[in-house]
């Protein structure tokens, strides 16, 4: 029988249990416990593991199957998303406020008033931004910050953690973007975790857990070059 393997700070960062081991129900979740060092954190997204976790509890570590993927040449921009992207009036930029973009991602929301965006996961991420790991793409209106995303850079592969809206579409000009930026960097996929029916409008679907390590394995890289904006 399938169980939650227990992880220990004091554990070698880059061992965790087999992807197989990930339960059934919940679905996905792999292990327990541990930290959220750079280390750490970098070696679970290199297996395709994240964490994800609600206040009160120890640090959870998933691997879903399937996974939810966008390949960036097959993102759906709708006509009227187009038309938002050229006549909005939004300005789109990178890494300008990577700190107010996760504290907007993390904030109440009408149908989701808690977050599991913990003040630890804040600042874990805060750390791997620094370590020019972790990225935001941001949405701006006359110099207020209006929708925007941000994730985990690794090679070829983006890991899209959370995004958010305060404007109608602003989050989905982020993420037309965020394409942008993988087409111009040579990133193959953009990681989404978990299907959605609003990812999904968008051109996620789902590949196999199998399939997906075959596209980490690919497109992963030791060493990832400053990303060049469109």
């Amino acid at each position: 029988m399938k169980t939650v393997t227990w992880l220990s700070p004091q554990d070698a960062p880059e061992w965790f249990p087999p992807l197989e081991q990930a339960l059934d129900e919940p679905p996905g979740l792999l292990a327990a416990g541990g930290d959220l060092s750079p280390a750490r954190l970098l070696a679970a997204y290199q297996r395709g593991i994240f964490p994800w976790y609600s206040p009160g509890q120890p640090v959870l570590w998933w691997s879903p199957d399937p996974r939810a993927v966008l390949f960036p040449d097959e993102f759906n921009c709708s006509r009227s998303l187009a038309k938002t992207i050229r006549n909005g009036g939004f300005e789109v930029a990178m890494d300008r406020d990577f700190a107010a973009t996760i504290d907007a991602c993390a904030a109440p929301r009408l149908h989701a008033p808690g977050t599991w965006i913990t003040h630890e996961m804040r600042n874990a991420y805060l750390r791997l931004h620094r370590l020019g790991q972790a990225h935001s793409i941001e949405t701006w209106r006359e110099g207020r910050l209006a929708g925007g995303l941000y994730g985990v850079r690794l090679g070829g592969v983006f890991f899209g953690e959370s995004m958010f809206s305060r404007e109608r579409d602003a989050s989905k000009v982020a993420l037309a973007h965020l394409v942008e930026v993988c087409l111009r960097n040579s990133i193959a996929v953009i990681d989404c975790q978990l299907p959605s029916p609003h990812l999904a409008s968008l051109g996620s679907r789902t590949i196999p857990r199998q399939q997906f390590q075959a596209l980490l394995r690919e497109h992963i890289s030791p060493e990832s070059p400053p990303l060049l904006a469109p």
